[in-house]
């Protein structure tokens, strides 16, 4: 029973590191402006769905800070 625990345990584990990397990759671009301050509503996968949200408004739309300056895997050297 134990050694089964573990199992799940550590594929749970796993499994959010994987999800964390996926939805980074997805809120790329963030509505910002007055209303919305920094970073604003960062839920958009592309600048088109960014734009087409922010016509009509006086809001704009800017890379996702948390996307911008993640750290990328480089691997050993």
């Amino acid at each position: 029973m134990r050694p089964l625990l573990i199992a799940a345990a550590t594929l749970s584990i796993l499994t959010s590191f994987g999800f964390s990397s996926a939805a980074l990759a997805q809120d790329r671009y963030c509505l910002q402006g007055r209303i919305w301050g920094y970073p604003g509503n960062c839920q958009f996968a592309s600048y088109a769905q960014c734009m087409a949200t922010a016509s009509g408004t006086n809001a704009y739309c800017g890379i996702n800070p948390r996307y911008a300056y993640a750290r990328r895997y480089r691997g050993y050297r």
